[in-house]
């Protein structure tokens, strides 16, 4: 991984494009959000107001940018032209013997069922294996068979089950573990 940000601008089909997050991209991120925050809130934490709002999704982007700038992080959105549509993102970053990191993302309610998630997370997945890692992990909700749907195509496994894993809508709820394994990429 280096400190400088590699280009990351994938068409996904269908007019959609996967690319970097942007601080400049907190009015159209904050708008997706209020528009999926039912459709969202089952597979989430709880969030406040304030969450929804331009302000705090600038806040949240300027720290997404110098954890991305860090190594870190990789923070992308899926947008179909000025509108964003989803996201997909690697947390928790660790190298060393390790070379990992935690995979998570959303789509619009929209935007479901044709495959567009699987096309993201699979592009995600080349990028981070290019920047050097060897395995990224996610985790999904027991009865979130979607999601649980998209990692599999993805090329992911199920690794195990985590008992009272994360808070989500409001309570710790168990969660399947899965990987995958990234090829690594000839330099």
């Amino acid at each position: 991984m280096t400190d400088a940000l590699p280009d990351l601008s994938v068409p996904l089909g269908g007019g959609y494009l996967l690319r970097r997050a942007q601080v400049s991209d907190a009015e159209a991120l904050a708008a997706a959000c209020v528009r999926n925050r039912a459709h969202l809130a089952p597979w989430e934490p709880a969030r406040d107001d304030d969450y929804y709002t331009v302000d705090e999704q600038k806040r949240r982007l300027v720290l997404r940018d110098a954890s991305d700038s860090l190594g870190t992080s990789i923070t992308t959105l899926i947008v179909d032209g000025a509108e964003v549509v989803g996201s997909v993102n690697v947390n928790d970053i660790v190298l060393g013997a390790f070379h990992n990191g935690h995979l998570g993302y959303w789509i619009d309610g929209r935007h479901t069922g044709h495959g567009l998630m699987t096309r993201a997370v699979d592009a995600v997945c080349t990028h981070a294996a290019e920047l050097g890692l060897h395995r990224l992990q996610a985790a999904t909700l027991l009865h979130n068979a979607p999601s649980q749907a998209v990692l599999r195509r993805a090329g992911f496994t199920a690794i195990g089950v985590a008992e009272a894993y994360l808070r989500i809508d409001g309570r710790w709820q168990d969660h399947v573990l899965f990987q995958r394994i990234l090829e690594p990429v000839a330099t």
